[in-house]
């Protein structure tokens, strides 16, 4: 056992190094300018935050951010506010091609962005919305509404049917079932898929690429992608490591907060019993 417990030890060890040696590299390079950028040490042996200021000075780096705050947010709050009334009818009530429906859901998540991406472009432009935020909010909800169904409608099935019954005989309708019963229930679904989601449309790149223009419209991994040095030869290294940074620390700090109701979320409905 005790070779077996040290064996398991050094592989999440190993793991963990794995998975946080980029970014804690990315910190490192964040914190050095000039040719100590290409220099190889475990700290920088003069730290400075130069690169994070000029992210700042440079270029609408703040409104970057907020542009993707506004987009992914609306994203969230529009697969929640779908999703759940989908999960009903698909989890709650029984009809005919219900199953296949969800096969449908889930294959529209399947096609690879670039298949879709002309003709969501003559969309958007049709709908007068590009170079806005209502473009990126659009073509978000292709992915993120199908997975954030799919998660709630299993959620949505594990509920008490005596529950649903009860307000039935209350004289509840759907609605005011869905709203007033098993919404409050749904905390932990509501979390993990509103947070999966949240990253997925902060990280999103080629949709928010094709349909912004101007640095002002666009979100952050544009930005970071379009950052330029002094000349078109030189490319900002600590710059873009900082912006990185910058971007990454609040969705730990999210990750962190809500892992328990990442889990749990996640998790509902696998064990029946």
């Amino acid at each position: 056992m005790g070779l077996r417990r040290i064996a398991f030890a050094l592989v999440v060890l190993g793991i963990v190094a794995w998975a946080v040696f980029p970014f804690a590299w990315a910190i490192v390079t964040s914190l050095k300018a000039g040719s100590a950028l290409f220099t190889v040490e475990a700290w920088p042996s003069q730290p400075s935050l130069a690169n994070y200021a000029a992210i700042f000075k440079e270029q609408p780096f703040g409104r970057n951010i907020l542009n993707s705050l506004m987009a992914a947010s609306a994203v969230v709050a529009l697969s929640l506010g779908l999703a759940v009334l989908a999960a009903y009818a698909l989890g709650r009530v029984r009809f005919r091609g219900r199953g296949l429906l969800l096969f449908v859901v889930l294959g529209v998540s399947m096609f690879p962005q670039v298949a879709v991406l002309s003709g969501l472009f003559e969309l958007v432009r049709w709908l007068g919305l590009y170079n806005r935020i209502g473009s990126l909010v659009l073509s978000y909800l292709i992915f993120t509404l199908p997975f954030t169904v799919w998660v709630l409608t299993t959620f949505m099935r594990e509920l008490p049917k005596e529950l649903e019954e009860a307000a039935m005989v209350d004289g509840a309708g759907p609605f005011v079932i869905v709203t007033r019963v098993f919404l409050p229930l749904m905390g932990p679904a509501l979390a993990a898929t509103g947070l999966l989601a949240f990253i997925a449309a902060w990280n999103e790149f080629l949709f928010a690429l094709t349909f912004t223009l101007t640095d002002d419209a666009r979100t952050v991994p544009v930005a970071i992608a379009l950052m330029s040095g002094a000349s078109q030869y030189e490319l900002p290294w600590g710059q873009i490591m900082a912006a990185s940074v910058v971007v990454t620390v609040p969705l730990i700090g999210l990750v962190l907060l809500f892992q328990r109701r990442i889990v749990s979320g996640l998790t509902a409905g696998a064990v029946k019993g």
